[in-house]
């Protein structure tokens, strides 16, 4: 057999595939899907089985909510369930314009537009505004389509210290850049919970020139008045800002979304290829979050009560408040160090009816394994304690 016969065997490349994926279950990195029977929301079912589950990213609660429920039947009812073509060969609805006006205006921005999901937001927004001849500049701890866009589009990158603002200084003081130059970060990071120094980042997009790309996809709907998001939250408003935040977690559907100004908007239309190559998402997603955005805006009891939680979590764990980061939002890292003790920890939790989700390397760096506990709207005061009580005994 030839050297080429041979890498084109398709049982050497499943032998191959299969040592990889033996290799991860014995450093126990390796993951599997467990199945949903219901509806998602602070309490699901999985194999016919009842838990309690601080595993979502449902914020507000918002999830399976009769209201949205009742706007995508009638939507669908109406208009049919799929869009059928992309939005620039006519697949671009009405509803898809209003709730990209809406957007917009929650936000305080000139326009918006809606992508499929944020990791096409994030490579489009990137490959669209960077080339060669320009400079990206990453946080470490960036979600990965941050990561991704800022490597497809070939511009140079430097990547600085997670929050390390005199990093970020000098490495856009030695920049270069023809063109753009151009910041990317995580607006709440997604493991750690933790906020992004937003007024002094745009302070150095002043100084230095550059623009930022706020990735609020766990900020927009929870943080902010009306739950406008990060920025609104840090009062900072800038033209050197382009916004995304994401539409399937604190609003409850799917999809995402890009705010800027007229200009940058018409050229994503244009120029972002995840958004002109692509199917429109269905009107009636559009007519739910309509829906969703209403709530939002004029049920504030949600972001309250999630507070509330939030905060008799950390008075709960005070005893083991060093495990806990230090983290103001939804997102709850308990890092525990090793992958197995993460999982170990995720199995006991499960037993008692409560669904932990273990966060392992590349996800986290080693070391930092962690059950990663996401609180919600939809949660009680009991499910919360029962979870204290749980990780106490740990």
């Amino acid at each position: 057999m030839t050297a080429q016969a041979a890498e084109l065997d398709p049982n050497l490349l499943a032998q191959s595939v299969q040592g990889e994926l033996d290799r991860l279950r014995a450093a126990g990195l390796h993951r599997s899907r467990a199945v949903l029977e219901g509806r998602q929301g602070a309490h699901v079912v999985v194999r016919g089985r009842d838990f309690v589950s601080f595993a979502s990213n449902d914020y507000l609660g918002l999830a399976a909510d009769p209201r949205l429920i009742e706007a995508a039947r009638e939507a669908a009812s109406r208009y049919g369930v799929g869009a059928g073509a992309s939005h620039l060969l006519h697949g671009h609805h009405a509803l898809h314009e209003q709730l990209e006006s809406a957007l917009a205006e929650t936000v305080g921005m000139a326009r918006a537009l809606v992508f499929s999901t944020g990791y096409m937001a994030n490579l489009g927004v990137v490959t669209a505004l960077c080339g060669r001849d320009d400079e990206v500049f990453a946080d470490k701890l960036n979600h990965a389509s941050l990561n991704d866009a800022m490597v497809l589009s070939r511009a140079r990158f430097h990547r600085y210290p997670h929050g390390d603002l005199d990093a970020l200084d000098r490495a856009l003081g030695r920049a270069r850049a023809r063109t753009r130059k151009l910041i990317l970060t995580d607006a709440v990071f997604s493991m750690d919970g933790d906020l992004a120094p937003l007024p002094e980042l745009v302070r150095l997009c002043e100084r230095h020139g550059a623009y930022l790309l706020l990735d609020d996809a766990h900020g927009f709907g929870v943080l902010g008045e009306h739950g406008a998001g990060t920025p609104s939250h840090f009062a900072v408003s800038s033209e050197r800002v382009i916004y995304m935040g994401t539409l399937g977690k604190a609003a409850g559907v799917y999809g995402a979304f890009v705010a800027s100004s007229a200009a940058l908007i018409d050229y994503l239309v244009n120029r972002a290829r995840t958004y002109v190559y692509t199917t429109a998402t269905p009107p009636l997603l559009a007519a739910a979050l309509l829906q969703s955005l209403a709530i939002i805006r004029g049920e504030g009891w949600r972001r309250e009560h999630l507070q509330a939680l939030i905060g008799d979590l950390k008075e709960g764990l005070r005893a083991a408040r060093a495990r806990l980061l230090p983290s103001p939002t939804a997102i709850q890292p308990y890092v525990l160090g090793s992958a197995g003790a993460a999982l170990r920890a995720a199995e006991v939790l499960r037993a008692h009816g409560m669904i932990v989700p273990a966060i392992r390397p590349p996800t986290v760096p080693a070391g930092s394994a962690r059950l990663r506990i996401s609180l919600s709207a939809g949660h009680t005061l009991a499910d919360v304690e029962r979870l204290v009580s749980a990780l106490r005994k740990l």
